[in-house]
């Protein structure tokens, strides 16, 4: 995947965020109650606005477990939730691509926040180039791989973007938003470093990355491992025939052992990869199921934030060689005390 982030690129996402923030209209006399009813696409955007307002809100999230965000379409239900809603957080990027009409029209009654996109407008006010951290989408041309939350260090901006909506929303408790931002930040941290730390153990010449669709290319990225998707970016494209012969050639070429599974997408094209390995007497297996689109189980380690990539790096670095405990980053992977 090639990193490309034009000057025109920037002005149409730019002015799609302007739109956004432009077209709301939120009643001058609506008054805020505790909690704040927040709404959220993705379980990944969710976990964040309990690390942040604590008490001062509860959090409803539209996709839960194993739900595939690229093919959701809102029900009547979530529509009126959102509709009742105080603020609502989506990722943006093209990522809940069929809910974009109604995320629109809402944006005219309601606080509405494409929060990867507002991280990513971000990056240019701290002097950062954005060509060196966005990831373009090759198949969609003038998209953008909307998975931001495989990198750590880049998520870690969408938690200011959800801090400051909040504290714009809520300014008598601005201050304590801003204070667990600040302590839920140093937390992701230590998980980057984790991360960092555990994928260096693998062997260089083993630090390939095959999944069921491409939703991995920030992780590939951050922590310098190689990465290869059956299906695109989106899991709305089919990988054909063709792509399927590439990636086994490339797996049989490289001595490639192990592909991982995804929780939220069907494995059938992973099957025919290791299937077709395996008629060129080269053994592929399922190096472990991962969490892309969407996090674990309610209630789980795994299904937080923290806990879908402590998941997923452990899983990945011991599959292909590396050293990472067994339990992970924090000792509570399943099978431990966050089962």
């Amino acid at each position: 995947m090639t990193r490309r982030f034009t000057t025109i690129a920037v002005l149409v996402l730019l002015g799609s965020i302007l739109a956004y923030a432009g077209g709301r209209s939120e009643p001058a006399d609506r008054l805020l109650e505790y909690p704040i009813d927040v709404v959220a696409t993705t379980g990944m955007i969710g976990d964040i606005v309990p690390q942040v307002a604590g008490e001062y809100a509860r959090v409803h999230v539209l996709m839960g477990e194993e739900v595939d965000p690229h093919l959701y379409r809102p029900t009547r239900a979530d529509i009126a939730r959102m509709q009742r809603a105080d603020i609502v957080f989506y990722n943006g990027l093209y990522l809940e691509g069929r809910m974009g009409d109604t995320l629109a029209q809402l944006s005219r009654t309601r606080p509405v926040f494409p929060v990867a996109e507002l991280a990513v407008a971000g990056l240019a006010a701290d002097g950062i180039d954005e060509q060196s951290v966005l990831l373009d989408d090759e198949e969609y041309d003038g998209t953008f791989d909307p998975h931001l939350w495989m990198d750590v260090s880049l998520w870690m901006r969408v938690v200011d973007v959800v801090r400051d909506a909040l504290a714009e929303l809520d300014p008598p408790n601005a201050e304590t938003y801003r204070e667990n931002a600040t302590v839920y930040r140093e937390e992701l941290a230590e998980l980057d470093r984790y991360v960092r730390e555990i994928v260096a153990t693998i062997p260089e010449e083993r630090r390939v990355l095959v999944t069921a669709h491409d939703a991995f290319g920030y992780f590939g990225a951050a922590y310098e491992v190689e990465v290869l998707g059956v299906q695109g970016i989106s899991t709305e494209s089919e990988a054909g025939l063709e792509d399927i012969n590439a990636l086994v050639r490339f797996l049989v070429d490289r001595g490639v052992n192990a592909v991982f599974a995804e929780t939220t997408v069907p494995d059938r094209a992973l099957s025919a990869v290791i299937e077709g390995a395996a008629a060129r007497d080269h053994r592929v297996v399922v190096g472990g199921n991962l969490f892309s689109d969407a996090m674990g189980p309610a209630g789980s380690w795994e299904g937080t934030y923290m806990g879908m990539i402590d998941h997923n790096a452990t899983t990945i670095v011991r599959a292909l060689g590396g050293s990472a405990p067994e339990r992970g980053f924090t000792g509570r992977l399943s099978g431990g005390d966050g089962r």
